[in-house]
């Protein structure tokens, strides 16, 4: 009891080497003074030098400086910009938060209080390296082991919150970038009327006479000639121009690639104005076009957006269901929804370009748009449906009375399924099948079959039936979210098997089926 109550003292294991960089930071300001002083061109690697090096520092001081400690009084945690004192009573759990990064995963400790508030610890952190990796897993056994002493955790094992988990974050940020895209949605829509409307007077506008009122020129069409004094032809997404002699009537001319190939130097041409701009510049072998955005240009990106928010708005549909799961509980996958924006798209994306103003004007877009919304609630609803949180029910060890999963020379059963663990019947966790049926035990097979090449047969008088859970954030990751988890008692040794709900249930039932005795004495 006394190793239990000893403190918990967290620290940056780099301290050294961030009290250097901040050390730096006084350096990187100085620098940067001298150079502003000084001044002139030669100064500035000097300036950009001293800010990097001012502000490397200054992002140092808070890993640096923080420190977190656990006693007998509770979790103390400090941070140059904050200190927070909880005591244990106050404290419901200690989780460990995975958080992701560019190249790996980091483990922070989140502490859970009583009233629902959760905050992350500063330290310790782990990470896929070694050293990381146990100095985090002991800290953290450590502080569970002062909490089961001055307090009462609402677990044994501290749940583990990955990025698929209930608990990991919020439908917040999801649904605002669902709102940003819908609002984007909107704001190309009412474009379109715009774009139509500069298109119609496009084509109706007419050269201008002398007569034309000088308020009206704009929309009509003025001509000037000029000289191609020389072309430049950028690279593909680069800009072309065409430069004018005398600078007249203006500079110079952005065109496409093609416009600056279709004119050469000292060309006569004649430059078409229309509202303030050049509409079109007609040479003696080349005439060039301005691009003009057509119709159903913001339709369609209208209606883009409007897909692209389906998936956050998905995400933060899924994250409000789940909301009652336990916080290390997988959430179901959102690909189900995916497959609803694609069909999706399937009708709405042609539907804006064919019909960008008339969709509900005549019925033939009309009825297309309402078979497609009919469509997309349906494939929406089975969405739904599918991606519900599945209910989990506890394996019995008596569901029947069956001793063999048929009778000899009949076909193997392979049910896609994974133990967690490495065993003697899983060695090295190669196992992604279970093989039923033949006559024969259980067995792992890395493969699909057919055959039982390769076959482990399971040891089903060492194993004992246990509960049934949903995934968990501490579970292997490539574990399909849908699939269901099983605790198996192997002779004192727990053992986790992992398998769609449906497939799980009917292995739980041979698995406890073999271990009764055969009432035929066969």
């Amino acid at each position: 009891m006394s190793g239990e109550r000893e403190d918990v003292v967290c620290g940056p294991l780099q301290q050294r080497v961030l009290w250097g960089f901040v050390g730096l930071a006084p350096v990187g300001v100085a620098l940067v003074v001298v150079g502003v002083v000084i001044g002139g061109g030669s100064t500035a690697g000097l300036v950009i030098a001293g800010a990097v090096v001012g502000v490397v520092g200054i992002g140092c001081v808070h890993p640096a400086t923080a420190r977190v400690r656990a006693d007998a009084y509770g979790v103390h945690s400090s941070t140059v910009l904050r200190r927070r004192h909880v005591p244990w009573g106050d404290i419901a759990d200690l989780e460990v938060y995975v958080q992701r990064g560019r190249s790996q995963d980091m483990n922070r400790v989140r502490v859970v209080q009583n009233n629902g508030r959760r905050w992350r610890l500063p330290l310790p952190i782990g990470t896929q390296d070694m050293r990381y990796g146990v100095e985090f897993d002991t800290k953290l056994a450590a502080m569970r082991a002062l909490h089961r002493v001055y307090g009462t955790p609402r677990t044994e094992r501290a749940p583990v919150i990955s990025p698929r988990a209930a608990g990991h974050a919020g439908a917040g940020k999801p649904l605002a970038v669902c709102v940003l895209l819908l609002i984007a949605a909107g704001v190309s829509a009412s474009f379109t009327p715009v774009v139509n409307e500069t298109h119609q007077a496009w084509r109706a506008a007419l050269p201008c006479t002398s007569w034309t009122p000088a308020a009206d020129r704009d929309e009509c069409l003025s001509a000037e000639s000029a000289v191609i004094e020389r072309t430049t032809v950028g690279r593909p997404k680069q800009r072309s121009f065409l430069y004018f002699a005398d600078d007249r009537p203006l500079h110079r001319l952005s065109v496409s690639r093609d416009g600056a190939r279709g004119f050469r130097p000292g060309d006569a041409v004649e430059l078409t104005f229309w509202r303030h701009q050049v509409r079109v510049v007609t040479g003696a072998d080349y005439i060039w076009h301005d691009h003009f955005v057509g119709t159903q240009s913001p339709a369609v990106l209208a209606a883009l957006f409007v897909l692209g928010a389906g998936y956050p708005g998905a995400i933060a549909a899924n994250r409000r269901r789940g909301r009652r799961l336990a916080a290390d509980e997988v959430l179901p996958s959102v690909l189900p929804f995916v497959a609803v924006i694609g069909g999706t798209a399937l009708w709405l994306l042609p539907l804006c370009y064919f019909h960008p103003l008339d969709m509900f004007g005549s019925p033939a877009p009309a009825a297309w748009a309402v078979a497609g919304l009919l469509a997309t609630l349906v494939m929406a609803a089975a969405a739904w449906r599918a991606t519900a949180p599945g209910e989990v029910t506890k394996a019995t060890a008596g569901t029947r009375t069956r001793t063999r999963t048929g009778t000899a020379g009949s076909d193997d059963v392979f049910l896609p399924a994974r133990f967690l663990e490495a065993t003697d019947y899983n060695p090295h966790r190669f196992g992604t099948h279970i093989v039923l049926g033949g006559g024969r035990l259980p067995a792992v097979v890395p493969h699909a079959g057919p055959g039982r090449f390769a076959a482990k047969d399971i040891p089903v008088a060492r194993l004992t039936v246990g509960d049934v859970r949903r995934l968990r954030g501490g579970d292997d990751e490539t574990v399909p979210r849908a699939w269901h988890v099983a605790t198996l008692d192997d002779a004192g040794t727990p053992v986790h098997l992992a398998a769609a709900p449906a497939d799980l249930a009917r292995i739980l039932r041979e698995l406890s089926a073999a271990r009764q005795p055969d009432p035929q004495g066969s």
